[in-house]
């Protein structure tokens, strides 16, 4: 049973998506957190009364980008990658693929554009910490 799963998952984009959507979904609220927590450093620069006002319009934001990066995740077929970089604590390929899919989408590109872009360089352009 199990082995008839993993070969499901591995099996290509439309399984995958179908099983693996509702995991992302039950992760939402711990990416959401986490999304929050980048706004919130990225914008507040460590300022306790600017990261006061900005709490609400940051966890604002992270509602619709981890709606983006789960619907990215499904469309381009590597939820089980991300699922597994998630797991592990890691920024690995499958993520940065979603990433920029998904930052491409919300600047109202196509989601293959930012996709010779590297990492580096997109953290760089959006102000976040390298690394």
């Amino acid at each position: 049973m199990l082995a008839a799963l993993v070969e499901a998952m591995v099996a290509g984009p439309p399984a995958q998506a179908s099983l693996l959507g509702p995991v992302l979904q039950w992760m939402r609220p711990q990416l959401e957190q986490r999304l929050t927590q980048l706004c919130l450093n990225v914008a507040a620069g460590g300022q306790s009364g600017l990261e006061r006002s900005l709490r609400e319009p940051c966890r604002q934001l992270a509602g619709p980008a981890s709606h983006c990066l789960i619907k990215e995740a499904e469309t381009s077929g590597r939820s089980f990658g991300v699922i597994t970089e998630l797991v592990a604590g890691r920024f690995g390929d499958d993520s940065e693929v979603v990433v920029k899919r998904c930052a491409a989408r919300l600047l109202g590109l196509p989601p293959d554009t930012l996709k010779e872009v590297p990492m580096r360089e997109l953290k760089q352009r959006f102000g976040l910490p390298p690394g």
